[in-house]
């Protein structure tokens, strides 16, 4: 089962990292082309947003995952251990809706471009397929929350868990926790 989770993240890491690459390629090309060529890719406008669709819808659920989201939780973490975690699941709970209302307003939208035979502005390929990241990256997003609610319920989570920018620059500079600077290090 862990093999299996750790192909998935590589899968999921991939598919980032491919789409931002295919991303930062065309729009390169295409500005050599304009500028240079004074010519273009006629598609490549429509394609780069496709995949900018793809790579946030993703991204979100990687983001969970990876405890990347930042937040404002000042409060949270002045609250004792049991109100984190009830916080923390009400949290999930209500991104977990949001997921799956998202999830279903995704399919009946790509279920009314198939059943209208949409196409492209200017890739030959039909809209429904294009945006196929709608359901795809809330489904993640879902799996992701599951997993966090379930590391909550399971006391391996204290709540919901972000990003602390503030912990990784103490970290960062080398500052003691026991006794922390008021300055940087020189």
């Amino acid at each position: 089962m862990a093999k299996l989770r750790a192909i998935a993240h590589r899968v999921e890491e991939g598919l980032i990292a491919l789409i931002l690459g295919a991303m930062t390629l065309l729009t390169f090309i295409q500005v050599v082309m304009r500028y240079v060529f004074s010519s273009g890719l006629l598609w490549a406008l429509e394609a780069t947003t496709y995949m900018f669709g793809w790579l946030v819808l993703i991204g979100i659920s990687y983001g969970v995952r990876k405890r990347a989201h930042i937040g404002i939780d000042a409060l949270v973490q002045m609250a004792p251990g049991p109100a984190k975690r009830t916080i923390g699941l009400i949290v999930v709970a209500a991104a977990l809706l949001y997921a799956v209302l998202m999830f279903y307003g995704g399919w009946v939208y790509l279920d009314k471009l198939h059943t209208l035979g949409v196409d492209a502005e200017d890739i030959p390929i039909q809209r429904w397929i294009l945006n196929l990241c709608i359901p795809i990256g809330f489904a993640l997003l879902g799996y992701r929350l599951a997993q966090m609610a379930w590391r909550i319920v399971t006391g391996r989570s204290p709540g919901f868990e972000l990003a602390d920018e503030a912990a990784e620059t103490i970290k960062d500079i080398g500052a003691d926790p026991v006794h922390p600077r008021t300055t940087l290090p020189e």
